[in-house]
């Protein structure tokens, strides 16, 4: 009976609290409608990074070589442009020295990249961006053929001597 009665008394109460006789639209603040039609008509307005190159082709260079570039960019959008990150796909090319600071529609700015010049024959290496373009990141890359250095032949026939003179 405990129940019934608490049960009635929970239903009349929301009934009488929900249908008070108030009118929802004079709740509204006519400046806050506006703030938020202004951002929504904003809200698709993302940053538009432009690169002078997306890639950098070093040449020809002799394995070992430490080679370095600089890619720039221009915020061609009409929203502040922000590069939280820069990474390589590896850790013989270091990105270094970019700007983490908001970059105004219209500016432009710059990164460096480091490579150490280590590989064999054509080597190519990505640079990922994260950026808050539509998007959300941006790629570049650096590409070189890299020669043997020519003192590792000699090296390596020497090793192979040695190596087959211990044997004997």
């Amino acid at each position: 009976m405990k129940k019934v009665i608490l049960g009635l008394s929970a239903l009349c109460m929301v009934a009488f609290t929900s249908c008070k006789e108030e009118n929802a639209s004079s709740k509204i603040n006519s400046e806050n409608v506006a703030a938020a039609a202004e951002r929504d008509a904003t809200a698709g307005d993302f940053p538009v990074i432009a690169f002078v190159e997306t890639e950098h082709d070093f040449g020809t260079i002799t394995n070992g070589t430490p080679v370095e570039t600089k890619f720039k960019y221009t915020n061609t959008g009409k929203s502040p442009l922000v590069v939280s990150n820069i990474k390589s796909t590896c850790g013989c090319t270091v990105p270094s020295d970019w700007n983490k600071e908001r970059i105004a529609p219209g500016d432009s700015a710059e990164f460096t990249v480091k490579f150490n010049g280590k590989g064999n024959n054509q080597v190519s290496k990505s640079i990922t961006l994260t950026t808050n373009t539509e998007k959300g990141s941006e790629v570049v890359k650096i590409k070189a053929f890299i020669e043997p250095d020519p003192n590792a032949p000699a090296k390596a026939a020497n090793k192979a001597k040695s190596a087959i003179k211990s044997v004997q």
